[in-house]
């Protein structure tokens, strides 16, 4: 398959640029970790929108003492001894104490809450309930938008980009059903480094580039 293809597949293919992303992320995110934490330290990660088999390749889940928790609006599945899953709203966690994690993990999520006051109340959420955090989540200002694949769809008018999904094939070369292409338009609120920043102010930036461009951004306060 050739290089241009394998961009605008889904994260979800092995060979998507977005899977070779994750696959790196998930690399630099260890050797942040391990920074902090040695091999038989007790170790609870709170996953903010994370699914099961995003840890399936890591490090972390050969450590003797971890625990790592997927929250999500909807129970996910689970049948990894050491990762449990629950249903909560990252925007309101009064379930986890101050504290409660060792780190607060959470992968493309913080951009899916429809308002800059929600993203907001999820950061300030995950500096409470977590000791230390890792949140990722795509550059506004990369040329291709990172959940259509469609260049500068960002910018686009809505009922444009909606006729974009739902009757051509240019987003990952098929058509969007209608319904989840409204819930996307309506729910994604992009940030840049700026915003990330403002949001995670005392956290570090890491960034992720494609030909010299950041495709996205990740606070953290893990070094």
């Amino acid at each position: 398959m050739s290089f241009i293809s394998n961009i605008f597949l889904t994260s979800e293919d092995p060979n998507s640029l977005g899977a070779k992303f994750r696959h790196q992320r998930l690399k630099d995110f260890e050797d942040l970790f391990f920074l902090n934490y040695s091999e038989n330290d007790p170790v609870r990660i709170l996953d903010v929108g994370g699914a099961s088999y995003f840890w399936d390749k890591s490090r972390l889940l050969s450590l003797p003492n971890i625990e790592i928790v997927l929250l999500n609006l909807n129970k996910q599945k689970s049948n990894h001894p050491k990762i449990n899953a629950v249903a909560g709203d990252a925007t309101n966690m009064p379930e986890f104490g101050e504290n409660s994690f060792d780190l607060v993990f959470s992968n493309s999520v913080i951009e899916h809450l429809y308002t800059w006051e929600n993203q907001k109340k999820m950061a300030n959420e995950i500096m409470r309930v977590g000791k230390k955090h890792f949140i990722q989540t795509p550059n506004r200002y990369f040329p291709i938008e990172a959940h259509y694949a469609i260049p500068f769809a960002q910018y686009l008018p809505h009922n444009f980009v909606y006729f974009l999904l739902t009757k051509t094939k240019l987003s990952r070369f098929q058509k969007w059903n209608p319904q989840d292409a409204r819930q996307y338009l309506t729910e994604i609120k992009l940030l840049n480094r700026h915003q990330m920043q403002q949001l995670f102010p005392d956290s570090k930036l890491y960034l992720e580039k494609f030909m010299g461009m950041i495709k996205s951004i990740s606070a953290h306060n893990l070094s």
